[in-house]
């Protein structure tokens, strides 16, 4: 990542434990700041187990079920370099269990990692030097079709880092000057639930988050729009911010839906949690399949980028928020009954 923001000739500078906070310049100098947050982790496993079999029992990083994880190869990254393996279920062979292949419980508890090592006795796994702690990452078969559409492991949230990448590529090349300067955050640890908690400083009055929404019959999001949440499962987001991106949307003629999610948060939660005083929202491409084999299409993503490369291009939503503490002057508030009628 740091790779790709020099190319692109944008100065950035990197957290202790790897957070990327680059820097798009505004005409503004003053505490005025706003922030563009995507997420750089992804889901993946970590030996717990060495067995005598030489097979490796894993625990997961981050929330995914294990169903996904049967039949997917895999990279133990070893002290001794990458070792190649596949999971697979304890009973991974019809022709040796028959029906009980069918008949056996999904969990982490029933997986198992076939390394590429000749490992008949556990003395051959020690020697070649993989160990209980050793990271398990998962090959993220991307495929994109002819039809716009995304297949791949890991779309959360590298598609929401693409986006990031692809708006900061436009201004850099169309040379625009931004009305204020605008953070891109790259976070680490966003599946885990410390994502934003040390990326977000008091200059930042507002932050954007860009990241996947579950598609599925229970929800309004799809793959073919952006999608602004609306709340997620640590409570709703900024009122007024999310106001604005949402007439901003609709000024641009730009494919928008809401959407309230009840099994998911985002690193606006972590940097709201770390004390961050700043307004929040959230915007994503749809994802179908989320936490599994993810699909997105490339009209979701096309809509998400125009949302957040004009909202970059806006005035700050709130000038009073320059000030971390002010008076009561000029607070936001919802439209009043009053204000309804006489627009009525």
């Amino acid at each position: 990542m740091g790779q790709e923001l020099q190319a692109l000739g944008i100065a950035y500078n990197v957290t202790r434990r790897g957070a990327i906070r680059a820097t798009l310049k505004g005409r503004s100098r003053n505490t005025l700041d706003r922030a563009i947050a995507a997420h750089l982790d992804t889901l993946g496993a970590m030996v717990r187990q060495l067995k005598p079999s030489g097979r490796l029992a894993i625990s997961p990083i981050g929330t995914w079920s294990s169903r996904f994880a049967e039949g997917a190869r895999v990279t133990v990254y070893t002290e001794n370099g990458p070792i190649r393996g596949t999971v697979l279920p304890l009973k991974a062979s019809g022709h040796a269990y028959g029906e009980a292949v069918d008949a056996q419980p999904v969990g982490w508890d029933h997986v198992e990692v076939r390394v590429d090592y000749d490992t008949r006795i556990l003395d051959s796994t020690i020697k070649i030097n993989i160990q209980v702690g050793d990271f398990v990452a998962f090959d993220t078969l991307p495929e994109i079709s002819t039809d716009g559409f995304v297949n791949a492991r890991h779309l959360d949230d590298k598609a929401g880092v693409a986006i990031l990448l692809a708006i900061a590529k436009a201004v850099v090349d169309a040379r625009i000057v931004l009305p204020i300067d605008c953070h891109l955050i790259f976070t680490i640890f966003e599946e885990v639930g410390s994502g934003a908690s040390a990326a977000v400083y008091g200059d930042v009055a507002e932050m954007v988050v860009i990241d996947h929404a579950p598609v599925a019959p229970n929800q309004n999001a799809t793959e073919y729009s952006c999608v602004v949440g609306m709340m997620d499962q640590t409570g709703p987001f900024d009122y007024h911010l999310n106001r604005k991106l949402l007439t901003i949307g609709k000024d641009h003629e730009i494919a928008l839906v809401k959407d309230v999610f009840r099994f998911y948060r985002s690193d606006s939660a972590s940097a709201i949690e770390s004390g961050s005083d700043t307004r929040t929202a959230l915007v994503c491409f749809g994802v179908d399949g989320s936490h599994g084999y993810e699909r997105t299409h490339m009209s979701s993503l096309t809509a998400v980028a125009d949302l957040v490369a004009n909202y970059i291009q806006s005035e700050p939503t709130f000038m009073r928020d320059k000030d971390e503490m002010s008076s009561l002057n000029g607070f936001p508030h919802q439209p009043d009954r009053e204000v309804i009628q006489i627009k009525t």
